[in-house]
């Protein structure tokens, strides 16, 4: 049964400003592991919007609640680059309140756009 469904899309260009502009936000946002690539390089900005876009698609499909922490919610990488959603502290009780069991999540960047499709499964 599907309880949620979250999709956010993010300017690219804007969230490079972002970064650039606000010291620390990368590590306010992201785990250390979210930021680098499985060869140890940096994430690219198109890759770290799409990871934000996740974020708040996540917490759209969970009805939005007030007190989520984004490093509740880590986006990882199978080997095979699948993208997969790891789920702890404040988002990983809000899901177990609505009965989420399983994530599915889609991300995508194009055209200065990354966006980003959660599905909370009970």
């Amino acid at each position: 049964m599907i309880i949620g469904v979250g999709i956010d899309v993010a300017s690219i260009d804007r969230f490079t400003e972002s970064l650039a502009r606000t010291p620390g936000l990368r590590e306010r946002l992201f785990t250390a592991a979210e930021q680098l690539q499985p060869s140890g390089k940096q994430r690219s900005a198109a890759s770290l919007a799409a990871r934000f876009a996740a974020k708040e698609a996540l917490a759209k499909a969970l009805g939005a609640p007030v007190g989520l922490d984004w490093h509740d919610a880590e986006v990882r990488s199978e080997p095979s680059g699948r993208p997969t959603l790891h789920v702890s502290g404040t988002v990983a009780a809000r899901a177990a309140e609505l009965g989420v069991r399983t994530w599915h999540l889609s991300l995508s960047h194009d055209a200065g756009v990354a966006s980003a499709v959660v599905i909370a499964e009970g």
